[in-house]
């Protein structure tokens, strides 16, 4: 029997690869027989050069501006031509250090820097997975990173960060590197949210990322500055590109990706599942496994588990879904593609202790699932169960922040 495993991290616990890990030991622990491929998959967001590297990506470190400017090691992926590049390791909240909110001043430079250092080692098809971001600087520091001029009524350079952005007075994008022009740029992104308004990056992302409402109107203030003036450098496409779906993903990263870039907006799990080609990994399996921490209304809108379950089903092969607690009713579970739910709250209530001891929950489930799926066991058990739907598990945040 042939068994893929293709989850997605246990936030706060597990990544996509150890959760992978310990599902397939405790299924080889119980049935040696079995072949287990393990596939970590991802949204586009944290945890995406994971799935990357366990495709066959080969991970590379550089010396990026991190969100305050400080200097930080970010890795990017790289596979032939194609790089995947996370901007959560070079400009996300996780790489701040504790307690370290910057509204106004962070920058997505660090991003720009990991895009510049694919493009140096050949790569012409680039992955910008943007969720995790600290910053609401429309994607400026990114643009520098590259070469676009940004400069305030003096002729100087504008500090980084979107609090800045207001003092705006001169973008030059003449600078920017030409190997663009060559570049296939995806932007794996599943927020729809404009550049600018009420729905817009600062309203929406800013107190995320500690902006206080004074702050949230000095971001915004910036950003209109901003979207203007890049508007009159390089014309209608960027009047367009500020109201288009994901413009107002990872604090305006995604308005810069559009309208300057040329980018492509794509839904982050459908970019990932491309490049680790899980369709044709999967033909030919008995059985897939995916899951992620908390599986809840939010799974059900285009996160990894539906992602799976829907290439499992065009494969026409069983899905089960395995996480740290759900949300969901047995019905809704089913109907979403699941033959079953296993749950760590069904092994331990306690949602601390899940997060805390979730390696080795993981190897106990992997057992359990084993017995209920391997050769000779049964598959016929009701298709998941409902556990208390507080504390939660794993809190989702809005998918680019």
């Amino acid at each position: 029997m042939r068994i893929v495993i293709a989850p997605d991290k246990f936030k706060g616990s597990l990544s996509a690869p150890e959760v992978a890990a310990h599902l397939a030991a405790g299924l080889l622990a119980t049935e040696p027989g079995l072949t287990v491929e393990q596939i970590p998959v991802a949204d586009g967001g944290e945890g995406t050069l994971d799935a990357a590297v366990g495709s066959g990506f080969e991970l590379r470190s550089v010396t990026v501006a991190g969100p305050t400017g400080r200097p930080i090691i970010a890795d990017f992926a790289v596979r032939g031509h194609q790089a995947v590049i996370e901007m959560a390791v070079a400009s996300g909240l996780a790489v701040l250090h504790k307690g370290e909110l910057s509204a106004l001043t962070a920058t997505s430079r660090g991003t720009g820097d990991l895009i510049r250092a694919a493009l140096d080692a050949g790569c012409t098809d680039i992955v910008l997975g943007v969720g995790g971001s600290a910053c609401t600087d429309g994607g400026a520091g990114l643009l520098s990173a590259l070469g676009v001029k940004l400069l305030d009524e003096r002729g100087q350079k504008l500090p980084d960060g979107g609090g800045a952005l207001a003092q705006l007075a001169e973008v030059g994008v003449c600078g920017l590197d030409p190997r663009l022009a060559a570049a296939n740029i995806v932007l794996a992104s599943d927020v729809d949210n404009p550049l600018l308004g009420p729905n817009g990056a600062a309203e929406i992302f800013g107190p995320q990322k500690g902006a206080s409402p004074a702050d949230v109107l000095a971001l915004e203030h910036g950003l209109e500055c901003y979207f203007r003036l890049l508007s009159n450098a390089i014309g209608t496409h960027a009047v367009t590109s500020s109201d288009a779906p994901g413009a107002g993903a990872a604090g305006g990263v995604g308005y810069a990706a559009l309208a300057v870039l040329g980018a492509e907006r794509r839904p982050g799990i459908d970019v990932v599942l491309d490049f680790t080609g899980l369709d044709s990994r999967i033909a030919g399996a008995d059985l897939v496994i995916t899951g992620e921490g908390s599986l809840d209304g939010q799974s059900l809108g285009g996160k990894t588990p539906m992602g799976v379950a829907q290439a499992a089903a065009r494969a026409g092969i069983p899905v089960i879904a395995v996480c740290g607690r759900t949300t969901l009713d047995p019905v809704t579970l089913s109907g979403a593609g699941f033959a079953k739910t296993y749950a760590l709250t069904e092994l331990e209530p306690d949602v601390s202790i899940c997060i805390r001891d979730a390696a080795v929950l993981l190897e106990r489930l992997g057992r359990r699932i084993a017995l209920d799926w391997a050769e000779g066991g049964s598959n016929t058990a009701d298709a998941g169960s409902t556990v208390p739907s507080t504390p939660d598990f794993d809190t989702k945040e809005p998918f680019n922040v």
